[in-house]
């Protein structure tokens, strides 16, 4: 059997995630942008196809202390034929390894869970945990998530814990242009890979503009490598974030 990531549409939010946690009191929203160009026209086991299909998702996180934050996902696709349609909602909790402990990387953990509709997911309730280690390196940026899934309700519920890794890399060309790679993959069982064609395997050059410490751009073009990933996707993620703070007078 393929794995449950050969039939879901993933393509919501196409992010490596930093280790670092939002500010207490303040709030960040996100625009999550992805228009897959190439990629499946049939539908295939009850799960609508991606090609030229626009998924829109916007990500509201609160951070709450130094070292949790809490986000919240409305997913939502709109293709030719079929109109603008909610996917889902998720919900992730992240705490990290807080700045006075000195670690020499950043290191925080993630998890999300939520629904998604069957049309778009062959398993409506999942769960990801993401641990999150990240450096800074001078000009050079290194993040990596070794992402574990697990489907909660669906066909796949029994497959166990699937292994999704994700890593970046960046330069800083100038202080406010920064160019690397994402590495998107989804595996298969921890257990027992599945064969390599089954696998997801998607690569991103991508495009950071520093413009503002209040805000996060990213673009990116993503070039699937195995026959069971989309062929070709473009992304962009525009954030801005808020504080809440009181200033004493």
């Amino acid at each position: 059997m393929l794995s449950a990531s050969a039939f879901a549409q993933e393509n919501y939010e196409i992010q490596v995630y930093p280790a670092d946690t939002l500010e207490p009191r303040s709030t960040m929203i996100e625009f999550h942008t992805n228009f897959t160009a190439e990629g499946t026209k049939v539908s295939e086991n009850g799960v609508q196809p991606t090609h030229h299909a626009l998924h829109e998702t916007i990500e509201i996180t609160q951070g709450i202390n130094s070292w949790f934050e809490t986000g919240f996902y409305i997913f939502t696709s709109a293709r030719s034929g079929s109109g603008w349609e909610w996917v889902g909602d998720h919900i992730r909790p992240r705490v990290r390894i807080p700045e006075s402990w000195h670690w020499p990387v950043g290191v925080s953990i993630s998890n999300e869970i939520g629904y998604q509709r069957r049309k778009f997911s062959p398993d409506t309730w999942s769960w990801e945990i993401r641990p999150i280690v990240d450096k800074k390196l001078g000009p050079w940026y290194l993040s990596f998530n070794p992402t574990v899934e697990k489907a909660i309700h669906g066909e796949n519920e029994n497959v166990g814990f699937e292994f999704s890794p994700n890593f970046k890399v960046s330069y800083d060309f100038t202080k406010v242009v920064s160019g690397g790679l994402e590495y998107y993959g989804a595996l298969g069982p921890i257990t027992g890979f599945d064969p390599v064609a089954e696998q997801e395997q998607q690569f991103f050059p991508s495009i950071d503009l520093n413009v503002s410490p209040k805000w996060e751009i990213n673009f990116g073009v993503g070039i699937g490598a195995t026959r069971s990933t989309d062929h070709l996707i473009i992304k962009g993620i525009i954030g801005r974030r808020f504080s809440w703070k009181h200033h004493s007078q």
